[in-house]
């Protein structure tokens, strides 16, 4: 009986380890499988997940359709062409102040005047002076008359020997004396005349007259400060005023000698300023200036604006782009434009990739003219977006994008 046992107890660990080899080598069989799909879902998972791209970025933003027309370009300032620091020829002191910087001034007007107290003096006395060389002309006209009357009758006196040959002498000679005296006193009028005309002067000289319709620039001295012609101390000031005529405002450029030969006195120009960065200012060329600059080869050229509009100021900077031709109205209106190399086609249609949280989307858009280096877009964007420079072929939407330097 122990017999049997032992006998089904060894056929049994026989079949157990035959089951467990097969079971064994099941597995290796379905391990290449399993590891094939493994294989497969982590390549899907890798396709269908987003990818990063460096990518380089520009902002949707708007164009003027001169670009096509730019022939060439310059930096520069705007200048008043008429300008002047009000001084004086008088040494005083400054007792009013009338204008402030930005206040407009007409021709003529006072904007300034300096202690007169001694010229005024001087101007008086002056008049004084010449009331009385008048009243001496007068008393010696009365004299001349009386002499001459005197002389006269000697001369008949003498010629029937009724008086001595010695007073007729005296009386020519009081004649002649009388004559002389008036032509001094003559003289001395007119002498008077100029003194008195040199006090006014001298007067007009302590009051500072706008010499033409302009803006007050800048304020140089103060009531209280010592006005003298030279500025000859540390406590003194030349200039109480600078004006400037805003209606001559120009662009002075320095445009390279090279390119010299595309400048035109009279030809179109097109003026952008730093200031007002999305305006453009119609212009024109005033004025090639006949000499050069050695230090920096180059050579000034004034450029007028056709209307002079008020947020115009001195020395703001400014960029004349010179134009091969005036631009038709509707090419003064700036257009929404992105650079030609954001320009991709995607099934078909004209598209950008606009980079949105930091993500490439990618927006179908109607393009309009050429401006240069630049696409007018008609429909799709808008300004400030961000589209992506050049977009590699491979980049689809919602892939992740970072902005590369420089």
């Amino acid at each position: 009986m122990s017999d049997d046992l032992d006998a089904l107890r060894i056929a049994g660990d026989d079949k157990a380890d035959r089951f467990k080899g097969n079971g064994a080598r099941r597995r290796r069989r379905r391990w290449p499988y399993v590891l094939a799909a493994l294989v497969a879902a982590a390549v899907a998972a890798w396709a269908l997940s987003p990818r990063t791209f460096t990518v380089e970025a520009a902002t949707v933003a708007l164009a003027y359709p001169s670009r096509t027309l730019t022939r060439l370009t310059a930096s520069g300032y705007v200048v008043a062409q008429r300008k002047a620091a009000l001084a004086t020829k008088a040494t005083a002191q400054l007792v009013w102040l009338g204008v402030e910087e930005g206040s407009r001034v007409q021709k003529g007007q006072v904007v300034a005047r300096l202690e007169s107290a001694d010229v005024e003096a001087a101007r008086d006395q002056a008049r004084h002076e010449m009331e009385a060389a008048r009243r001496q002309i007068d008393s010696d006209q009365a004299e001349l008359k009386d002499a001459r009357i005197n002389f006269e009758r000697m001369k008949k006196l003498v010629a029937g020997d009724y008086v001595a040959r010695s007073e007729h002498d005296a009386a020519e000679a009081r004649l002649g004396k009388a004559e002389a005296a008036l032509a001094a006193a003559k003289a001395t009028l007119e002498a008077r005349a100029e003194a008195l005309r040199q006090a006014e002067a001298q007067l007009t000289y302590t009051d500072l007259v706008a010499p033409f319709d302009a803006v007050v620039l800048t304020k140089n001295a103060d009531v209280g400060d010592i006005i003298s012609p030279l500025g000859a101390s540390s406590t003194s000031k030349a200039a109480v005023v600078t004006i400037a005529d805003m209606g001559s405002l120009a662009v002075e450029v320095d445009v390279s000698e090279s390119s010299l030969r595309e400048v035109v006195v009279g030809e179109p120009c097109e003026i952008q300023l730093d200031a007002v960065p999305s305006e453009r200012f119609p212009g024109k060329v005033h004025m090639i200036v006949p000499t050069a600059d050695r230090t920096k080869a180059t050579v000034l050229v004034k450029v007028r604006f056709d209307a002079i509009d008020p947020r115009v100021l001195p020395e703001m900077s400014a960029k004349v782009a010179f134009l091969t031709r005036p631009l038709s109205p509707a090419e003064t209106t700036p257009r929404l434009a992105v650079p030609n190399a954001a320009l991709t086609r995607r099934d078909g249609r004209d598209a950008v990739f606009v980079i949105r949280d930091g993500k490439a989307v990618l927006v179908p858009v109607t393009l309009g003219e050429s401006l240069g280096d630049m696409r007018e877009v008609t429909s799709g964007l808008e300004t400030g977006l961000k589209v992506v420079l050049s977009p590699p072929a491979k980049l689809a939407s919602g892939d992740a994008v970072t902005l590369g330097e420089g």
